[in-house]
C-alpha cells in the first residue's frame, strides 16, 4: 500500500496541470437550483391550456419563484440527483358567453410545496386556487383541475427525468464531447468548432432520434364481443382489475389521478380520459431505471353495436430494466396480451 500522499497520480485531480476528474471518479456536487429554476420556466411559462373549450381560455403566465436546493453528486460515473424544491406558478383564466363576451378574466395560482428525489416516482401534491371565487371562477379553476393540472404534473416528470439523466451535468458533457469531436474531425480548435454555424434542422432531428434510442414502442389491436363503454368501465374500475388479474390495483377515475396495478408493480397517473371511447395513461414499472415513464393511449372503437376494438400503443418503454434485463420490452408485450387484454375476454366472456 502506498503511503499517504504517494499514491497514483493519475486519482489525484488536484496534482494534475489539467484540474481534470478523470471519469468522474471523485466526487464532483453541482449546484442545480438556477438550473432547475430555469428548466421549470421554460416548460411551465405563457403555455395555452385551454382556448375556447367550453368558451374558456385558460393560459399559464409565469413560474413566480422555485425555492429550496437542488444539486447533483456524481462518484466514480454515478449520477446521484438531490432536490427539494417548492414551485409558485401564475395562470389566467376567461370564461365567455356564446356569443364570445367575456364574463370574467381572474388570475390564479398554483402551489407544489414539496418536489423531492425521494418521491421521484410519485406525482407531488398540487394545489391550484383562483382569485375570484365565484360560480364562474369556480368553472375557471375546474377547467384548469382537468387540464392544467395534467400538464403540470408532466413538466414536473420532465424536471425529475432530467434531474436523473444528469441534468446541467450531462448538458456540459454532451457539449463538450460534440465540440471534441468536431474538432478533431477537422483538425481545428474546440474554440473554433464552438464559433461555427448553428446546427442544421436536420441535424438536430438526427441527435433527438438518437435520445430515444435504448427505447421501443409496442403496438396491438383486439376485439371484443362488448360494447366500448362496458371495455372503458372495466379497465379503469380497481375491483374489476382486482378480479380479472388476481392482484391489488387502486385506480383513480380522474385526470391527473393515480393509479396502481398488479400489487404495485406498476404505477402512473392518468393523462386523458374520454368516456367509452380514450385512455391515456402515464406508465412506470418499479423495476425500470429511476425517471423513466411510457406512455400508454388505449382507443376503444365500436363499428357496430356489440363489437368493440381496442388499438394499443405503448411508447418509450425502455430496453432494459435498472438491473440491465434486456427483456423488458418482451415481458411488456406479453403482459398486455396474456395478463390483461386475454383475462378480460376469458373473465367477463367478450371472445368472439
Amino acid at each position: 500500500m502506498a503511503k499517504y500522499g504517494e499514491g497514483d497520480k493519475r486519482w489525484i485531480v488536484e496534482d494534475r496541470p489539467d484540474g481534470t476528474n478523470v471519469h468522474n471518479w471523485h466526487w464532483a456536487e453541482t449546484n442545480c437550483l438556477d438550473w432547475s429554476r430555469n428548466l421549470l420556466t421554460k416548460l411551465l411559462s405563457d403555455q395555452t391550456l385551454l382556448d375556447g373549450e367550453g368558451n374558456i381560455h385558460i393560459k399559464t403566465k409565469k413560474v413566480e419563484k422555485v425555492d429550496g436546493e437542488a444539486y447533483l453528486n456524481i462518484r466514480k460515473g454515478k449520477i446521484i440527483p438531490g432536490y427539494e424544491i417548492s414551485l409558485t406558478l401564475s395562470w389566467v383564466g376567461e370564461a365567455k358567453d356564446a356569443e364570445g363576451k367575456s364574463l370574467l378574466i381572474s388570475d390564479g395560482t398554483v402551489e407544489i410545496p414539496y418536489i423531492a428525489d425521494e418521491n421521484a416516482d410519485e406525482d407531488p401534491e398540487i394545489k391550484v386556487m383562483i382569485k375570484d371565487e365565484g360560480p364562474i371562477g369556480k368553472r375557471l379553476k375546474d377547467a384548469f383541475l382537468a387540464k392544467g393540472k395534467p400538464f403540470v404534473l408532466e413538466q414536473v416528470r420532465a424536471y425529475v427525468a432530467a434531474m436523473a439523466k444528469g441534468g446541467p451535468a450531462k448538458d456540459d458533457e454532451l457539449e463538450v464531447k460534440s465540440r471534441k469531436t468536431a474538432a478533431a474531425a477537422t483538425g481545428g480548435s474546440t474554440v473554433a468548432v464552438a464559433a461555427a454555424a448553428p446546427v442544421k434542422k436536420d441535424e438536430m432531428k438526427k441527435t433527438k432520434k438518437k435520445q430515444k434510442e435504448g427505447f421501443k414502442t409496442i403496438t396491438m389491436t383486439e376485439k371484443f364481443s362488448c360494447r366500448a363503454k362496458d371495455l372503458y368501465e372495466i379497465l379503469m374500475d380497481e375491483n374489476r382489475w382486482k378480479g380479472f388479474t388476481q392482484s391489488n390495483a387502486k385506480i383513480s377515475k380522474e385526470i391527473g389521478g393515480s393509479f396502481s396495478i398488479f400489487d404495485g408493480s406498476v404505477t402512473g397517473t392518468n393523462v386523458e380520459l374520454e368516456e367509452g371511447k380514450l385512455i391515456v395513461q402515464k406508465w412506470r414499472f418499479g423495476s425500470w431505471p429511476d425517471g423513466i415513464l411510457s406512455t400508454v393511449r388505449l382507443t376503444l372503437e365500436e363499428p357496430e353495436p356489440g363489437l368493440t376494438i381496442v388499438n394499443l400503443i405503448h411508447t418509450d418503454v425502455p430496453e432494459e430494466d435498472r438491473y440491465g434485463n434486456s427483456t423488458v420490452v418482451e415481458n411488456t408485450e406479453r403482459g398486455w396480451r396474456d395478463l390483461i387484454l386475454l383475462k378480460i375476454r376469458s373473465v367477463f366472456g367478450f371472445g368472439l
